[in-house]
């Protein structure tokens, strides 16, 4: 089996290049005159676009084909007193740009909208709030270009609301509702607190989706499930996508702080989790969710490479 080691949205290698500047709507909404919040909004959008593409580029010359986008390429592109803006126009060129370098690398990108999109809501106004982000993701997946669904966008169930079982169930019905240009790109992760792996496996099974399998989230919530036995049916949710299963790997930040992530990557707990998976078999790509970044994914291959068993392919990617 091939393994690929993949980060998230920011390089420490490179200075000056965050992917995330952001436009406050404090900051905004006291700017003189409408001539400057729209000079304010394009300057920092196109500066995150700029940067995206100098990361992929960085990511293309170490051999790093999986990454995730930011979801704070465009400030306030979802802010009610910005509806209407269509910023996916006024930046296709640049995003095309970076559309085409994806696929001219075959990089396998995706993006993991933030917390508060959720598809189980009891509001009806968070779960509209929740659709307006997703479409944000898709608008600029679109404007890049990357219209194939193998692209895709990471949640969690959401909130647990006092029911377990009706928050599910609102959960399959606000996402079978959902237009298939957003519905198609969901994949569902497994969290620390409220929905277990094995929960979301059920999930994904009954609505034919893929999981993604967060490797520190299981260790912080589960009830006693043995991850060998949930692994091959978790990876089967994949067996219809063009890319091969996606894990979440993290470690903890201390004993105190568990369900923080730490800065760099535990290397025995990575080793212990590949042992499990080479059972299975099965080409996997591993998103590290450290807090160092792409610094933490050189560090862990330093010593993966010395590891008994691994052929390191190149520099984030190798067999066992």
């Amino acid at each position: 089996m091939i393994f690929r080691l993949g980060y998230v949205a920011m390089t420490l290698s490179l200075e000056n290049c965050s992917p995330s500047g952001t436009v406050t709507y404090a900051v905004y909404s006291k700017l003189q005159d409408e001539l400057a919040k729209r000079v304010r909004l394009e300057r920092v959008s196109r500066s995150n676009i700029e940067n995206t593409l100098r990361i992929l580029k960085y990511n293309r010359a170490m051999s790093i084909d999986v990454y995730r986008l930011t979801s704070k390429i465009i400030p306030l592109a979802t802010h009610r007193e910005l509806a209407g803006w269509d910023y996916h126009m006024q930046f296709k060129n640049e995003l095309k740009q970076v559309g085409d370098y994806i696929k001219e690398n075959n990089f396998r990108v995706s993006a993991h909208p933030d917390h508060f999109t959720l598809l189980n809501p009891v509001k009806e106004e968070v779960l509209r709030a929740s659709i307006n982000d997703l479409d944000y993701h898709v608008k600029l997946y679109e404007a890049m270009g990357l219209e194939d669904y193998r692209y895709k966008l990471v949640l969690h169930v959401g909130g647990l609301y006092g029911d377990k079982h009706s928050s599910l169930q609102r959960f399959k019905e606000n996402f079978v509702k959902l237009p298939d240009r957003i519905r198609k790109r969901i994949i569902v992760e497994n969290d620390d607190k409220c929905f277990t792996a094995a929960d979301v496996l059920q999930l994904c099974k009954e609505l034919a989706i893929p999981m993604v399998l967060d490797v520190h989230h299981h260790k912080c919530a589960n009830k006693g499930e043995n991850l060998r036995e949930l692994l091959p049916e978790i990876y089967k949710t994949w067996d219809l996508e063009p890319f091969p299963p996606k894990v979440h790997f993290s470690s903890p930040k201390s004993e105190k702080e568990f369900r923080s992530h730490a800065d760099y990557i535990a290397f025995n707990d990575f080793i212990e989790f590949l042992n499990i998976t080479k059972e299975v078999n099965r080409d996997i790509d591993i998103m590290l969710e450290a807090k160092m970044k792409d610094k933490a994914l050189l560090e862990l291959v330093e010593k993966l490479k010395d590891a008994e068993g691994l052929v390191r392919l190149n520099t984030a990617a190798f067999r066992i």
